[in-house]
């Protein structure tokens, strides 16, 4: 199971944003009242729908030579539901060098959007956007979870617990006719991902994922947003590629494990029976399920590109997307300093493997908790390790950049470089020196290095 890091659970087997446009927001009588089941809140709080709500008025994004690659997706806690002068210092830790930013459309920050059919409430989802656009994001939505009443339950009431469950067949056209009601409500909101992680699509009787079903509800989904606007980019299958550290029958092993078949195949079908798609979608960890971090941290990265070469190569083409991806379990005791030398390497792997998108997941938790790897410390506004790293990454490795190889004369020292920036990272816990570029450095244990090269 990918490390939930305060997220989502993945139900499985044990084997593994301009002028809106007002009509959107349909009116709602203003006695209409919903009951809401949702973590910190009493259970059976009347929560009330306001009759009618205007689309926020959020400027067109930066427009950006190339596409920058790199990006966060905002959770539960983010700068947006900070005091003033820490929202202010976390949208400009993310704006200085604009970042692709994702925000689901419910649940990880949004309430339930359309509590009742046709009855919609976008108000933490507004939020969220306009925090995005303040920080200068290009934004994207992933466009899950789906509202109680489309899966099995009661109308005007949110089960919490119900989130990760994928609406009913017969609900598919409902889910959507909402994606495309969010997709006229942000304008400016121009990449959508279709669902979460095949939530509720596995099929326990078969042993495997319902990709027929996913698919079903991917391509009503692709019609409805690409009516709204043929030039909206969608992709899917967003499903989770898990790796063991042995086992058989799969195309797709390295020196850092074996992909489950399963997951393979689930996003074949996807792509042999989709109706279209601008990109194609994954997330997963470079740990193995059966046996963690195998063989070790910075070796298990090759998954990285090794997926992503085999999804290029499968898809004809189409863009990578790394929704999330993950590099350490639950409750590591890594330095900070080791963390962020082994995701650094992690995004030196997407880099290499041509990933047009890689998306880091969760950069801010709640106040009082442990945040290793967070962006910025909560409360507070302080800018964290990670952060330095995703902007360097975003400013000199973007999708368009072309690489240039430069060779570490220690295999221990890794290096990324392009024609007028290279980085290197130690990836030991002792001193390393080696010749990068031509010249003699030493970085200190799990240190990363910025250098310019000669060609700037």
């Amino acid at each position: 199971m990918i490390p939930t890091n305060g997220r989502h659970q993945r139900r499985r087997s044990s084997w593994p944003v301009a002028l809106g446009a007002g009509v959107v927001a349909l009116a709602l009588l203003v006695g209409i009242i919903v009951m809401s089941v949702k973590p910190g809140r009493p259970r059976g709080q009347v929560v009330a729908i306001p009759p009618a709500q205007p689309a926020p008025v959020v400027a067109k994004p930066p427009a950006t030579e190339d596409w920058p690659r790199w990006g966060v997706t905002h959770t539960e806690f983010s700068g947006d539901a900070e005091r003033d002068d820490v929202a202010d210092a976390a949208s400009h830790i993310l704006s200085r060098v604009p970042l692709v930013q994702n925000q689901h459309i419910m649940g990880w920050g949004a309430d339930n959007p359309e509590p009742v059919p046709g009855g919609y409430d976008f108000r933490n989802l507004d939020r969220r956007i306009e925090f995005m656009a303040g920080s200068q994001a290009l934004p994207v939505i992933t466009l899950c979870c789906a509202p109680d009443w489309m899966k099995g339950g009661t109308e005007g009431r949110t089960d919490w617990n119900a989130l990760e469950a994928a609406p009913e067949r017969e609900n598919f056209d409902d889910f959507a006719k909402l994606a495309a009601t969010v997709a006229r409500r942000y304008p400016t909101v121009e990449h959508f991902m279709v669902w979460n992680e095949f939530k509720g699509f596995w099929n326990p009787s078969a042993n495997r994922w319902d990709a027929e079903a996913y698919t079903e509800l991917y391509n009503k989904v692709y019609t409805a947003l690409k009516g709204v606007n043929k030039n909206i980019k969608v992709g899917g299958p967003y499903i989770p590629i898990v790796s063991n550290k042995s086992g058989g029958g799969s195309e797709l092993q390295g020196a850092w494990g074996v992909v489950d078949q399963r997951d393979l195949d689930a996003v074949e079908y996807w792509i042999a029976h989709k109706k279209g798609a601008d990109f194609i979608v994954v997330d997963g960890a470079s740990m193995t399920k059966d046996a963690g971090v195998y063989p070790d941290e910075f070796t298990a990265l090759g998954k990285f590109s090794a997926v992503t070469t085999w999804l290029r190569q499968k898809s004809g083409g189409l863009p990578v997307w790394w929704a999330e991806w993950y590099v350490a379990p639950d409750n590591t005791d890594w330095t900070e300093e080791r963390r962020t030398a082994v995701q650094t390497v992690a995004m030196m792997e997407f880099a290499t493997g041509g990933a047009t998108t890689a998306l880091y997941w969760n950069p801010q938790r709640k106040e009082g908790q442990d945040c290793s790897g967070c962006l910025w410390r909560p409360g507070e506004g302080d800018e964290l390790p990670m952060a330095g790293v995703l902007s360097g990454f975003t400013k000199w490795f973007p999708a368009g950049v072309p690489l240039v190889t430069v060779t570490s004369s220690n295999p221990r020292v890794r290096v990324l470089a392009q024609e007028r920036q290279l980085v290197m990272v130690n990836t030991t816990d002792a001193d390393a020196t080696a010749t990068v570029d031509g010249k003699e450095v030493t970085l200190k244990p799990y240190e990363i290095k910025w250098s310019e090269r000669g060609g700037a």
